[in-house]
Protein backbone atom coordinates (compact mmCIF):
# COMPACT_ATOMS: atom_id res chain seq x y z
CA UNK A 1 0.00 0.00 0.00
CA UNK A 2 1.21 3.51 -0.79
CA UNK A 3 2.11 5.98 1.92
CA UNK A 4 -0.84 8.07 3.03
CA UNK A 5 -0.90 11.75 2.16
CA UNK A 6 -3.25 14.51 3.20
CA UNK A 7 -5.73 16.15 0.85
CA UNK A 8 -3.60 19.31 1.05
CA UNK A 9 -0.60 17.25 -0.17
CA UNK A 10 -2.66 16.06 -3.13
CA UNK A 11 -3.69 19.62 -4.01
CA UNK A 12 -0.01 20.57 -4.35
CA UNK A 13 0.30 18.25 -7.38
CA UNK A 14 -0.90 20.25 -10.39
CA UNK A 15 -2.21 17.74 -12.96
CA UNK A 16 -3.45 19.32 -16.18
CA UNK A 17 -4.86 18.28 -19.54
CA UNK A 18 -2.92 19.11 -22.68
CA UNK A 19 -2.93 18.27 -26.37
CA UNK A 20 0.13 16.84 -28.09
CA UNK A 21 1.01 19.28 -30.89
CA UNK A 22 4.29 17.65 -31.97
CA UNK A 23 5.96 14.28 -31.34
CA UNK A 24 9.29 12.86 -32.50
CA UNK A 25 11.39 9.77 -31.84
CA UNK A 26 14.03 10.31 -29.12
CA UNK A 27 16.94 8.06 -30.16
CA UNK A 28 19.36 9.80 -27.75
CA UNK A 29 17.40 8.59 -24.69
CA UNK A 30 18.82 5.62 -22.73
CA UNK A 31 15.50 3.74 -23.03
CA UNK A 32 13.23 3.99 -26.08
CA UNK A 33 11.22 7.20 -25.79
CA UNK A 34 9.26 9.83 -27.68
CA UNK A 35 9.73 13.62 -27.40
CA UNK A 36 6.43 15.41 -26.91
CA UNK A 37 5.43 19.06 -27.24
CA UNK A 38 2.15 19.58 -25.40
CA UNK A 39 -0.20 22.60 -25.45
CA UNK A 40 -1.64 23.28 -21.98
CA UNK A 41 -3.62 26.36 -23.02
CA UNK A 42 -2.96 30.07 -22.53
CA UNK A 43 -2.21 29.98 -18.77
CA UNK A 44 0.61 27.40 -18.97
CA UNK A 45 1.48 27.35 -22.67
CA UNK A 46 3.51 24.75 -24.55
CA UNK A 47 5.72 22.37 -22.56
CA UNK A 48 8.11 19.57 -23.59
CA UNK A 49 8.33 16.06 -22.21
CA UNK A 50 10.01 12.74 -22.88
CA UNK A 51 7.91 9.62 -22.45
CA UNK A 52 8.83 5.92 -22.63
CA UNK A 53 5.68 5.03 -24.56
CA UNK A 54 7.10 3.48 -27.75
CA UNK A 55 5.40 0.09 -27.31
CA UNK A 56 1.85 1.42 -27.75
CA UNK A 57 2.38 4.75 -29.55
CA UNK A 58 3.95 6.09 -32.74
CA UNK A 59 4.96 9.78 -32.81
CA UNK A 60 2.79 10.65 -35.82
CA UNK A 61 -0.33 9.14 -34.21
CA UNK A 62 0.18 11.08 -30.96
CA UNK A 63 -0.36 14.51 -32.52
CA UNK A 64 -3.82 15.73 -31.50
CA UNK A 65 -4.10 13.30 -28.57
CA UNK A 66 -5.03 14.75 -25.18
CA UNK A 67 -2.94 13.60 -22.22
CA UNK A 68 -2.70 14.25 -18.49
CA UNK A 69 0.55 15.55 -17.01
CA UNK A 70 2.02 16.94 -13.80
CA UNK A 71 2.99 20.51 -14.69
CA UNK A 72 4.59 21.72 -11.45
CA UNK A 73 7.59 19.41 -11.07
CA UNK A 74 10.96 21.08 -11.68
CA UNK A 75 12.34 20.53 -15.22
CA UNK A 76 14.56 17.48 -15.66
CA UNK A 77 17.42 16.99 -18.09
CA UNK A 78 16.98 13.79 -20.12
CA UNK A 79 19.92 13.46 -22.47
CA UNK A 80 19.97 16.56 -24.69
CA UNK A 81 16.34 17.44 -23.86
CA UNK A 82 14.90 19.38 -20.92
CA UNK A 83 11.67 17.67 -19.89
CA UNK A 84 9.28 20.24 -18.38
CA UNK A 85 6.27 18.09 -17.44
CA UNK A 86 5.62 14.48 -16.40
CA UNK A 87 3.13 12.79 -18.71
CA UNK A 88 1.04 10.27 -16.76
CA UNK A 89 0.41 6.65 -17.64
CA UNK A 90 -0.15 3.20 -16.21
CA UNK A 91 1.55 -0.12 -16.94
CA UNK A 92 -0.15 -2.73 -19.08
CA UNK A 93 0.22 -6.44 -18.08
CA UNK A 94 3.68 -6.53 -19.74
CA UNK A 95 4.92 -3.32 -18.11
CA UNK A 96 4.56 -1.06 -21.18
CA UNK A 97 3.08 2.37 -20.53
CA UNK A 98 -0.48 3.30 -21.52
CA UNK A 99 -1.21 7.03 -21.36
CA UNK A 100 -3.89 8.46 -19.08
CA UNK A 101 -6.35 10.55 -21.09
CA UNK A 102 -9.94 11.80 -20.74
CA UNK A 103 -12.70 9.83 -22.45
CA UNK A 104 -14.10 13.10 -23.88
CA UNK A 105 -12.41 16.24 -25.17
CA UNK A 106 -11.92 19.04 -22.65
CA UNK A 107 -10.13 22.41 -22.74
CA UNK A 108 -6.32 22.40 -22.65
CA UNK A 109 -5.07 23.42 -19.23
CA UNK A 110 -8.05 21.92 -17.38
CA UNK A 111 -6.96 20.86 -13.91
CA UNK A 112 -7.68 17.37 -12.62
CA UNK A 113 -10.11 17.39 -9.69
Amino acid sequence: MADEITFDDFLKVDIRLGTVIRAEPFPEARKPAIKLWIDFGPEIGEKKSSAQITVHYDPERLVGKQVMAVVNFPPRQIGPMRSEVLVLGVSDPDGAIVLIAPDQAAPNGSRMH
